[in-house]
């Protein structure tokens, strides 16, 4: 990288953390970015920094800095002007997360860290938690990075730790070429992010590069048979086992449940079982203290499970790791109890398939459903289908609530429903809140599960959580 000139195109969090390793490596970093502000902090940290936010003139301004490497941050679609112009004038695009495997400083003994990594549409980072706490439970120094924590870039570049947890979306995945992880795994696919692929199928191909070149084991989702599609159809190192994961009995090969028990019949020798962990120890995991582990959770942990052990920690460490994890915020977490009723963020779910795991984990008839937000062209005509015995009521936010809207009167007509239209952003979860309220009864639980993005009416899903939360804290007491 010395003298290497270098176009880092978006300064966020992990472009300004590509363009400082790039600096102390001796490479002449350049970073550009379609917003001032965001090229203004990279210039206060010294870096030379321009905005433009034209995409075609973005990808022309870059191409005249005369870079030997582009490294490109999520936020640059795979249809940009700049990919095509780079590839023209023979220029590598790389991610962040490929310039962190070209640069990772080796360990102690001249060794590198090995990477598990993880994707899928719904679950990365709370499956990236657990095995980061797992890998933690049995002594080692495992940070969770990628599209998590901190950027992956500075802490391969720092080396001195033992392993890492990498979560990766199919936006790092698109410009990622050499990684060679040591076990990989896809939780799940549904259609998400089309807008910035451009087809499902670019999607799943996408997702799909998470397999190639893994060494070990390549981890997919039983129940979700385009996983093992993308398996198959993957490159991994010649000797690499395939591992299936489920909620099931596990036969041969296999991770799964057994009553009540998480167990492990893949990486065990000699052949035969071992016992992980068991539902109960999850149990502090259910939504609102329901009491159900929602599926998805089980799964995540089994996932969590898979990469660990396919780098050799015990039973025990899984068990203890998993015991350890708390749920992240705005995921499925409780706020608190008032008069009989649960109230519960997961601003998190912001796809139907994140909203409907978190809705079939609570019993029939109970939910007062807060939904809406950005639908990005989806529609959610199988999400109500599959939901709709779980509502006591529904309340939409959102500036864009017709497909919401239609699907409920296509499929759960009967079930009474709520509208927040106000011109104040500031007073939707207010009035939100106080709609939830008039529909839910003690035993309830109110569940902000929006299966939409949030950027309509809030700053971030976070914004959104946070909203909810302290409307939620103004109301009365028990």
């Amino acid at each position: 990288m010395r003298d290497a000139r270098v176009a880092v195109v978006g300064l966020g969090t992990s472009g300004r953390a590509a363009a400082e390793v790039l600096l102390t490596l001796g490479a002449r970093p350049a970073g550009f970015d379609a917003r001032e502000e965001a090229a203004e902090a990279a210039r206060a940290d010294g870096i030379e920094a321009r905005a433009v936010a034209d995409p075609a003139a973005l990808a022309e301004a870059v191409l005249a800095a005369g870079p030997d490497l582009v490294v490109v941050s999520p936020g640059v679609p795979s249809h940009a002007p700049l990919y095509r112009l780079a590839s023209a004038a023979g220029i590598p695009v790389w991610s962040e997360v490929e310039l962190a495997w070209q640069v990772q400083a080796p360990r102690a003994d001249g060794s590198f860290a090995p990477w598990l990594t993880l994707t899928g549409t719904n679950g990365k980072t709370t499956t990236v938690t657990m095995a980061s706490e797992i890998l933690q439970a049995a002594g080692l120094d495992a940070p969770a990075v990628g599209n998590v924590g901190t950027p992956i870039v500075r802490v391969a570049a720092q080396g001195a730790v033992d392993v890492m947890a990498v979560e990766l979306s199919s936006f790092q995945l698109h410009a990622t070429f050499s990684v060679e992880p040591l076990a990989s795994a896809c939780l799940n696919v549904a259609p998400d992010h089309i807008d910035w692929h451009g087809s499902l199928e670019a999607y799943i191909a996408d997702k799909a590069r998470v397999y190639d070149r893994t060494l070990l084991a390549c981890a997919y989702n039983l129940a979700d048979p385009v996983t093992r599609r993308m398996v198959d159809g993957a490159s991994p190192a010649p000797g690499a086992r395939i591992v299936g994961v489920g909620l099931g009995a596990p036969a041969a090969g296999e991770l799964g449940v057994h009553d009540g028990v998480l167990t492990d019949r893949a990486f065990v020798s000699p052949p035969g079982e071992a016992v992980l962990a068991t539902v109960d120890d999850l149990a502090h995991l259910a939504p609102g203290g329901a009491g159900t582990i929602p599926g998805h959770i089980l799964a995540d942990a089994l996932f969590a499970a898979a990469l660990t052990r396919a780098y050799g920690v015990s039973p025990a460490a899984v068990r203890d790791g998993l015991r350890a994890h708390q749920p992240g915020a705005h995921r499925i977490a409780l706020v608190r109890t008032v008069g009989g009723v649960r109230w519960v963020d997961d601003s998190k779910a912001t796809n139907a398939h994140a909203a409907e795991a978190s809705l079939l984990a609570l019993p029939p008839g109970s939910v007062v459903w807060m939904a809406g937000g950005l639908a990005k062209g989806a529609r959610f005509d199988d999400l109500v289908e599959h939901v709709r015995d779980r509502l006591r009521g529904v309340v939409l936010i959102g500036v864009d609530r017709e497909p919401m809207r239609s699907a409920l009167e296509r499929h759960a007509p009967e079930v009474p429903r709520f509208e927040v239209v106000v011109a104040d952003h500031g007073e939707v979860m207010r009035q939100a809140v106080a709609a939830a309220l008039r529909l839910a009864r003690p035993g309830d639980t109110v569940l902000m599960a929006p299966a939409c993005a949030s950027m309509d009416q809030f700053v971030s899903y976070a914004h959104r959580g946070d909203a909810f939360t302290r409307a939620v804290e103004e109301l009365g007491s028990e």
